[in-house]
């Protein structure tokens, strides 16, 4: 993003905003979490939390994903500094420690929260104004979730993120190799989890939803899939797409990030889910029957991938 011009046009004259990176880390710190679950879309648990005297550091900002995966951020102000070898060594102090990350959870956002903490997907997210070349190839090695994110500042009031890279590691047991709580294990019991339904859907069913993760993929090249315990969730820099499999209604249901007043809503198809409880995030619902369906819904695929 060195090369990113943004411009402000007024009576169709442009006038070209300056670009800067924050002077001093903390500010770039300080912005971020008072706006993280805007452009993030990630809850703010605790900032520069003590890893204790044995590992003798601080987590810039811990935080919540909108798919409950913990999330660790680390910031730099210059491309020199190794920003992913702090976030690396702060997650492994983290699936060491998961017992007090439940505790801040639990004391931060309630009790429900904590019990759907997903430990299968912990990430990584390091914010700086630049990355190397080496620093995207290091991390396609690395069988870790990072994301690296560039910032650029503009006159002060702006700010502009580019997700650079990703690389996604294996996924962990839901609570990270130690085996299902009992809580959890009844839980698994009773539901059945996404991939479960997908696997007992027709095969009609199950090739629209590989048209729909081909549309969501499709959008760009930094999009990521992660396939939860309800819903495949696909993200840019947050969740754009949520996605669940109906085998007895015959159905892809799709969660959007679009106003739902936005667009004239059709009964069967499209409905207002503000202030309704649902998986996954997304104010617009989309019932999926067809590739019919599909090929009417893609604009709006494109509306929520913009936008997030």
């Amino acid at each position: 993003m060195s090369d990113l011009k943004l411009f402000h046009i007024v009576d169709g004259l442009a006038r070209e905003l300056v670009s800067s990176t924050f002077s001093i880390e903390k500010k770039l710190q300080t912005a971020i979490e008072q706006n993280m679950e805007a452009l993030f879309g990630i809850r703010l648990l605790s900032s520069e939390y003590s890893t204790g005297a044995k590992h003798a550091g601080r987590v810039d900002s811990l935080g919540l994903d909108e798919n409950s995966a913990p999330v660790i951020f680390e910031y730099k102000r210059s491309r020199d500094e190794n920003v992913m070898s702090q976030g690396l060594y702060y997650l492994d102090w983290l699936l060491d420690h998961k017992g007090d990350f439940e505790v801040l959870v639990r004391t931060k956002l309630g009790s429900d929260a904590a019990e759907s903490i997903d430990w299968r997907s912990p990430r990584v997210i390091c914010v700086a104004n630049d990355f190397t070349k080496f620093d995207e190839h290091a991390i396609s090695q690395m069988s870790r979730n990072i994301e690296l994110v560039r910032y650029r500042s503009f006159e002060g009031d702006m700010l502009a993120l580019e997700l650079v890279a990703v690389a996604q590691g294996a996924a962990l047991s839901r609570d990270g190799n130690r085996g299902v709580s009992p809580s959890r294990s009844r839980s698994a019991n009773t539901y059945k989890t996404f991939r479960e339904l997908l696997s007992q859907s027709s095969d009609d069913l199950r090739n629209l939803y590989a048209d729909v993760a081909n549309v969501c993929e499709a959008m760009g090249d930094d999009v990521t899939t992660r396939e939860l315990k309800s819903y495949a969730a696909f993200r840019r820099i947050k969740n754009f797409a949520c996605v669940e499999a109906h085998p007895q209604t015959k159905e892809i249901i799709v969660y959007l990030k679009v106003d739902p007043d936005s667009i004239q809503l059709e009964p069967g198809f499209s409905r207002d889910m503000r202030g309704i409880g649902h998986l996954g995030t997304g104010d617009l619902e989309l019932r999926l029957r067809s590739t019919t369906d599909l090929e009417r819904s893609y604009a709006l695929f494109r509306q929520s991938y913009e936008a997030n």
